[in-house]
């Protein structure tokens, strides 16, 4: 499977994608405004609370070439973030007291100076959140030692698992990629992740397979956790559940099965004020490959970068700007604000 941008799909383009959301292309029926919302619940313009993540998309480059994958990643992708503008990142985080840093992809291990960037943000005494797709971990022999490198820099270790046999987790992932993530599951429980008492966090991502709302997260990660001990004796800390956002390549299911608008209905008619208040661009800034500054990963992907005039590029970061902006918003919001929440950290309400 290529990525869309390797197929010359007009769904690669950022653009094209707004159109659907915003109604003046394929898209049939025409959903409420999502500011309009917000403004009903009292919380238009979206203002940040404080960068407390500081998210950093090293590359969209990835071993894996997912259906639901909102970054379309994949072998054929090769934009990569350079050493320069990840030095760029550490002299901010050099000189504010931003506690946390994300680090995602594609397959962030792919790019060439990964390692050498954990080593100097673990240096600068932050917590790492390494977002790992597991198969990376097996895929190749210099990779095999990535639990033990997580281990001695601390690094939260966050991965998806679409589900916890191999049937569903390979129709979203690929042919096999269930069984490689049950073998790197088990090299990261060998050296003390998601091991009571040993301080080294495992946490798993949930995302539904088709054009439906995750279930409780509650329960899915009780389901989760008795599946995996008792088929595997794998155990983990925490699951995610997170709504797949209608955007990139999930966008293209959605529009290709029939299912957009079905979809985007079910969106706009589970908005929650309260997950709406907790939304993760309140917290997070999040940086592209390029060193471009955004509200989120997802408007990463779409390229509305964030409404601070002179504060669009990690160079030229002001956090006083930044802090006081309004944050961009869209139709996909609604992905994010739909039922109990959804953010890289699973639920906000």
């Amino acid at each position: 499977m290529k990525s869309l941008k390797a197929s010359q799909s007009v769904l690669s383009r950022a653009d094209y994608q707004l159109e659907v959301l915003n109604n003046q292309s394929l898209a049939k029926k025409m959903f409420p405004d999502f500011a309009a919302k917000l403004t009903q619940a009292g919380l238009f313009p979206l203002k940040p609370t404080g960068i407390e993540i500081f998210q950093v998309n090293v590359g969209k480059m990835c071993n894996q070439t997912c259906k639901h994958c909102h970054v379309d990643a994949g072998p054929d992708r090769k934009e990569i973030m350079t050493r320069e503008t990840m030095q760029q990142c550490l002299d901010v985080l050099s000189t504010h007291d931003i506690p946390i840093v994300d680090i995602t992809g594609g397959a962030p291990e792919m790019n060439p100076n990964f390692r050498w960037f954990v080593e100097e943000c673990n240096k600068l005494g932050k917590k790492i959140i390494v977002r790992c797709n597991l198969t990376i971990i097996v895929a190749n022999p210099k990779y095999h030692d990535l639990p033990e490198f997580y281990r001695q820099h601390q690094v939260e270790v966050v991965s998806s698992l679409p589900f916890y046999n191999a049937d569903r987790t390979d129709r979203q992932r690929g042919k096999g990629v269930f069984e490689s993530s049950v073998q790197a599951l088990k090299m990261l429980n060998q050296v003390g992740y998601g091991q009571e008492g040993s301080g080294l966090i495992l946490n798993l991502v949930y995302n539904p397979a088709g054009a439906f709302l995750p279930a409780t997260q509650a329960s899915l990660e009780k389901q989760f956790k008795k599946a995996l001990l008792d088929e595997f004796g794998i155990r983990f800390n925490q699951l995610y559940a997170i709504t797949n956002m209608p955007v990139s390549r999930f966008l293209d299911f959605l529009l290709q099965s029939g299912n957009y608008e079905g979809y985007m209905e079910k969106l706009v008619n589970s908005f929650n004020p309260q997950a709406a208040a907790g939304v993760m661009c309140r917290n997070t800034l999040s940086v592209g490959w390029d060193g471009s500054l955004y509200d989120c990963d997802f408007n990463q992907m779409l390229e509305l970068q964030v409404s601070a005039p002179t504060s669009t590029h990690i160079r030229q970061f002001n956090l006083n700007e930044l802090n006081n902006r309004d944050i961009v918003l869209n139709q996909h919001c609604y992905g994010c604000t739909a039922g109990a929440g959804s953010s890289c950290g699973g639920n906000t309400a």
